[in-house]
């Protein structure tokens, strides 16, 4: 019987799992209903549990035979601070938060993996079942590394993936090289001189200052980055004033950026301080720039990609896996780990029916359909990559 189909026989209670960590959806840092649920499932199956690794992650160990071969396997637990709109009976329960990147679903599609490979231990060597919280923008998975994860749990090679929407459920994709992009955040804070409405001339108009570093910082993408390079620069905040009548003194800018390379990242990061400092010099004022790197570029090992691919033809057939999917402008800080193991990052079909909507929206769901093939390329790359003599 192939993995899909004997994880198809609890597909129930992995689904059932899954819209239970759905309905409670836990911030980065604070997953501590999630882990625990996650910890106590990996015991019942007979699967040695460390928590706490990077605050609240969790990683199981899964031993067979006598290799020193490793491998690892990631899924993350986080959810998002957005409010669900969504009626169905497993809708969030906790108000401004809500699963809406389909983590409950890559944590359940590890655990059908694991309790698949925890009964047939069909394998000679050591799984690390790496299940990290934080996952949006907070740092998780340096969290784990900072915490001796690879120290403690050492890999050759570490997989992960994450849904697609408007990918067909039975289609994956697998890229070499450069995936995602690398992600920062920034904060620029301008200071002037505050005033009367009506006396402009007493002030420095803060909101003025901003509103020209605003301007003029989207050059930098078009006149500073080689056009055969790719970045994104998007202020996404504007903080400035309280009142009708009072020039404010102080304002704020805030935003992201995205590039696939640490070089391009490094040359926005130059140019933005260039342009905020001088600018407000000019006009008088002030600017700091705090610019802050979240995510390194997602980049997956060539052969480790290779490899991966051949798993997914495996499962699905070559002719429902693309090989050169467009890159991704947003950010997975999965990447951290890629640069500590060699390793690949794919994406698996969520679905591209009636209601299909990308993710962070109030209205996304995880398609448990896919719960069985996910958790069967996870089994399947244990099973080749620790395959017995």
């Amino acid at each position: 019987m192939s993995a899909i189909d004997r994880i198809a026989e609890f597909h129930a209670e992995l689904t059932a799992f899954r819209r239970d960590i759905h309905a409670h959806p836990e911030l980065g840092f604070a997953e501590s209903r999630t882990a625990e649920k996650v910890a106590q499932a990996l015991e019942s199956y007979g699967i040695e549990v460390h928590r706490g690794i990077g605050k609240t992650g969790v990683v199981g160990v899964l031993k067979a035979g006598n290799s020193t071969r490793t491998i690892g396997l990631r899924a993350d637990m986080d959810a998002l601070p957005i409010h669900e709109e969504n009626t169905f009976d497993h809708r969030s329960q906790h108000a401004g938060r809500m699963h809406a990147c389909g983590h409950d679903g890559h944590t359940t599609m590890l655990l059908g993996a694991a309790r698949h490979l925890a009964a047939t231990r069909n394998f000679d060597g050591t799984v690390h079942l790496i299940f990290q919280p934080a996952e949006e923008g907070l740092g998780g998975a340096k969290a784990m590394i900072d915490d001796g994860l690879f120290q403690r749990f050492p890999c050759e090679t570490v997989f992960g993936m994450h849904n697609r929407p408007r990918l067909p459920v039975g289609q994956f994709c697998v890229r070499s090289g450069p995936m995602m992009a690398g992600g920062a955040f920034f904060d620029i804070d301008i200071t002037g001189v505050g005033a009367h409405g009506a006396r402009p001339e007493a002030g420095i108009d803060a909101l003025l200052v901003a509103v020209q570093i605003a301007s003029t910082i989207q050059s930098i993408v078009s006149r500073n980055v080689r056009p055969v390079d790719t970045a994104v620069v998007s202020i996404t905040q504007f903080h400035a004033g309280d009142a009708y009548n009072v020039i404010p003194q102080t304002a704020r800018l805030s935003g992201t950026v995205r590039a696939f390379s640490k070089d391009v990242m490094a040359l926005v990061e130059r140019n933005m301080k260039r342009i905020a400092q001088g600018t407000a010099q000019a006009m008088g004022a002030k600017a700091e720039v705090d610019f802050r790197v979240n995510f390194a570029p997602t980049v997956n090992d060539p052969e480790q990609a290779e490899f991966a691919a051949s798993i997914c033809n495996e499962l699905v057939g070559a002719d429902k896996v693309d090989r050169n999917p467009p890159l991704i402008m947003a950010s997975e800080d999965f990447s951290f780990m890629l640069e500590q193991v060699p390793g690949c990052y794919i994406n698996i079909g969520n679905g591209d029916g009636e209601g299909a909507c990308e993710v962070h929206n109030p209205a996304y769901d995880f398609n448990d359909e896919a719960i069985p093939l996910g958790a069967a390329f996870f089994v399947r790359a244990v099973e080749r990559k620790l395959a017995k003599a």
